[in-house]
């Protein structure tokens, strides 16, 4: 397999240990990369690693240190910090199994794909990816990588299994510290009854190509019109839509209203065809 492992080793369940490698599920998606620029020179920004009252040193002259006392640290070598032993740099162990909807949506993180990393291996890994499909469970353990030891969960997809990084309840903030101050009022039944066939009409299957990142094509825009404008100041004006005001109940109901029956208001169409000028090309101010 041509990518590189993120992590080699074995799972084990009991006195099974099955070997495998676990890959990246996701990547990076497009972005636009900036360099600071020293205007005057058009030359880019370096930075350099500097001790203060020595100046520049040397990378191979660095090492990592842990802050005990101000300005007293203990240097740790790299390879000290290879040696601390924990059984989970080599071995996930699956230790609980539960029901995939008990593990809350906030402490997923970063999903990976694990395959056996040999035909020996292949047979014990079938078989536990089928007996979690028929448990309908997930499994639960720990594994070291890179620098710290990190929850994960173990599940089935289609022919092989996802291990997905969790975060620790110590990363997760309570969700109590921020909706504590929504009221418990019921919602009127016919604006429910409204939002839900709304919804129903706007439901379909998830295509994931279907979206890309809009902010990435504008930034490209604006690149390609400065690069054709030679490097002169480009500046696209913007019209921002009005913040509507008035009875919020008043309002709700005849948005969800015009809504459903596919009918748009004045106001919705000032939006739309700001939305359709936004899309027109712009006179540039060129300075």
């Amino acid at each position: 397999m041509a990518a590189r492992a993120y992590w080699q080793g074995q799972i084990r369940l009991a006195l099974v240990s099955i070997p495998v490698e676990i890959y990246p599920a996701v990547k990076s998606g497009a972005s636009i990369s900036f360099r600071q620029i020293h205007e005057p020179s058009g030359k880019p920004v370096k930075y350099e690693k500097v001790v203060p009252g020595i100046g520049p040193v040397d990378r191979d002259e660095i090492l990592k240190g842990y802050e005990i006392g101000k300005g007293n640290y203990v240097l740790l070598e790299e390879d000290e910090i290879e040696a601390v032993k924990l059984e989970s740099k080599r071995t996930l162990e699956l230790v609980q199994f539960v029901d995939a909807d008990e593990i809350d949506v906030l402490y997923y993180e970063k999903p990976y794909y694990v395959v056996p990393a040999d035909d020996l291996a292949e047979e014990a890994y079938i078989v536990l990816r089928e007996a979690l499909r028929k448990a309908r469970k997930v499994g639960v353990g720990q594994l070291s990588v890179r620098g710290s030891e990190q929850l994960v969960s173990l599940k089935p997809c289609g022919r092989g299994l996802v291990l997905e990084i969790l975060r620790y309840a110590d990363e997760v903030n309570k969700a109590a510290n921020y909706f504590r101050s929504i009221g418990d009022a019921k919602p009127d039944k016919e604006l429910l009854d409204l939002a839900g066939t709304l919804i129903e009409k706007k439901s379909a299957p998830f295509e994931a190509d279907e979206f890309h990142d809009r902010y990435i094509d504008a930034l490209k825009g604006l690149i390609e019109k400065k690069t054709k404008a030679k490097g002169k100041r480009v500046i696209e004006e913007v019209e921002e839509p009005a913040a509507q005001r008035g009875s919020n109940v008043i309002d709700l109901m005849a948005a969800l209203k015009q809504s459903v029956e596919g009918k748009t208001s004045s106001s919705a169409k000032g939006k739309a065809s700001s939305s359709a000028a936004a899309k027109a090309p712009r006179k540039r101010k060129s300075a």
